[in-house]
């Protein structure tokens, strides 16, 4: 029978740094991590106190209020798309608005002891209009689940398109439109879907709820392809929207719904109801007897490990052990491609593949008595991480991906060994793969290297950015050298005949350089959704072993092999040395 033999990774914190150096980190990761809090704080408010008071005082409670009453007691909400149109300003003059969250909550809550896909209307945002990017966010949200499978509950509150802005949301291939057919295929796949509608329901908003399993309906809601108001110029009849389309109509005589409640609290205890009524989780059972367990090494050190410089290195291997179970870690193929790191560990009791750059100087393969860096992709690493991703792939082994990556090798001798090859082996795996895949951009994500390990547009289930991600083609000074490089001798110093030339092109390469820097902000990723989620060193774990969890609890989609015959088994022995 073959066993998995985890063995100890990581060491404490003395052993590999020192404690002036880990302070000093940390006091620049915690600066980092306050100001991204006090952005989340501000997102989270939506428009404010006045717009929580027009709320309560029509007898609601706000989306968050909801939030808080659904999930189980105890158990925390886990956001993900909470920058979504950050720092965006729509109109123009004194009817400048802003969108915060795009004015839509999405996020993994455990609810009956099952993690769900929550969709929810922030009704203090415009009453829960939607806005430009309102409809991919909600769709992003749509698609996660689906590869999760993951029950959908929307909490509809929505006065419909904002209207000023309805050319950027309404129209385009990911529009508004786009999310009833999402709502088709999680239908088609057979994810549940239930719908609670609190208040507005109108035009596109109303048809979100429709193809849900359940609909109910509240006393104050209301589901309508046009409102009152439009009607009444339309038409000239004078009716209310809750006499067009309210719980009476619906629930009665529609069949548009399928039940009403009172009050918004009486509605998500129903709401609550259905979801204990479906499968539990199944990640008790693929835990094979074993318990979670948390690491070893006190997952908060993780802030005070990585450099406050970006290009000074950090020993991967012990970020590994402080977001694994126990510290344990089952190494595959350490001898090949020493810029690579993969493995296999657990995470909350559940196994999980994992690929990380190696930050440190490696070994050349060709020359034992050369290093050169890490960080970034050689021939055997690309071959090392595309096998194992296709052994995990196999298995159904879910796959995480810890990049910190400055690109492939560059040069006649990457350009000999047909690393262009190799790449395309490495995307071409990550494309077909069906296994869940995570990706977590710890600090750089540059170039090519970026989309060879799972970045975004190769479908992860979900990509994580942290405080220090710089996501972009290369860093600042690099792409500015690129763009002024006629204007450069062979040593990158400016040549110039006089001093204003001089100064002109001085001036040019820093505002490239500092603008470039400023698109690497994660926050900025986020807000245009190039990356799911912005979380804290402290909390990487805690979203880890969620959507981990995630990864088993439904049955019957995909390939989870038992470790007894797992191909990495193959693997190991094949090539161990």
């Amino acid at each position: 029978m073959a066993k998995v033999l985890l063995q100890p990774i990581g060491s404490n914190l003395e052993e590999f740094m020192k404690p002036q150096e880990w302070e000093a980190n940390a006091r620049t990761m915690e600066e980092l991590e306050r100001a991204i809090a006090a952005k989340r704080e501000e997102v989270k408010a939506g428009w404010g106190p006045e717009y929580v008071k027009r709320v309560h005082a029509k007898g609601k409670l706000t989306t968050w209020e909801r939030l808080e009453i659904l999930k189980d007691p105890g158990t925390e909400i886990l956001p993900i798309g909470t920058f979504v149109n950050y720092g965006i300003e729509f109109g123009e003059g004194k009817n400048k608005k802003k969108s915060p969250g795009a004015g839509v909550v999405t996020a993994f809550m455990r609810i009956e002891n099952r993690y769900t896909m929550v969709i929810a209307n922030d009704n203090t945002v415009a009453s829960g209009a939607w806005w430009p990017k309102t409809p991919e966010k909600i769709e992003r949200a749509q698609h996660i689940a689906r590869r999760l499978r993951l029950p959908v509950i929307y909490l509809v509150d929505c006065s419909g398109l904002y209207l000023p802005e309805q050319s950027k949301s309404f129209p385009g291939p990911t529009g508004a439109g786009y999310i009833f057919k999402m709502n088709s295929l999680l239908s088609a796949s057979g994810v549940p879907q239930i719908a609670a509608v609190f208040g507005d329901c109108i035009a596109g908003g109303g048809y979100m709820p429709i193809i849900s399993d359940r609909v109910y309906m509240t006393e104050q809601a209301y589901m309508v392809i046009a409102g009152a108001a439009l009607i009444k110029g339309g038409k000239s009849q004078n009716i209310t929207s809750l006499t067009i389309g309210g719980a009476d109509v619906h629930v009665h005589i529609s069949n548009c719904a399928d039940f009403r409640g009172p009050d918004d609290e009486s509605v998500i205890k129903m709401i609550r109801r259905d979801v204990a009524m479906l499968p539990t989780s199944a990640a008790e059972y693929y835990r094979y007897g074993g318990d979670a367990s948390d690491p070893a090494y006190d997952t908060h050190e993780l802030k005070g490990i990585f450099p406050s410089d970006h290009r000074m290195s950090y020993d991967m291997r012990q970020v590994i052990a402080r977001l694994v179970d126990s510290s344990l870690f089952w190494e595959i193929l350490p001898g090949k491609g020493e810029e690579m790191i993969t493995g296999i560990a657990k995470i909350g009791g559940l196994y999980v593949g994992i690929i990380a750059n190696n930050q440190f100087l490696i070994r050349h393969p060709e020359h034992p008595d050369q290093k050169r860096p890490g960080g970034i992709l050689y021939r055997e690493g690309i071959a090392k991480i595309s096998q194992f991703s296709r052994t995990c792939n196999d298995d159904g082994i879910p796959i995480i991906w810890l990049q910190d990556i400055s690109g492939f090798d560059i040069g006649t001798e990457a350009e000999k060994e047909g690393l262009l090859g190799y790449g395309s082996n490495l995307i071409y795996t990550n494309s077909t793969n069906t296994v869940p895949m995570i990706t977590v951009l710890l600090r750089k994500a540059s170039g090519a290297g970026y989309y060879a390990m799972s970045g975004i547009a190769y479908d992860p289930v979900i990509q994580l950015s942290t405080p220090i991600t710089r996501l972009a083609v290369m860093e600042g000074r690099t792409l500015a050298i690129g763009a002024f490089r006629t204007k450069l001798d062979d040593n990158f110093e400016i040549i110039y005949t006089t001093k204003e030339e001089y100064e002109k092109i001085k001036r040019g390469m820093e505002e490239v350089e500092n603008r470039i820097t400023r698109d690497m902000d994660p926050v900025k990723s986020a807000s245009q959704m190039d990356t799911d989620e912005v979380v804290f060193m402290g909390e990487l774990r805690k979203y880890l072993r969620a959507v981990v969890e995630m990864c088993y609890q439904a049955i019957g989609y995909r390939r989870i092999k038992n470790p007894r015959i797992w191909a990495i088994h193959d693997l190991h022995t094949l090539t161990e040395i």
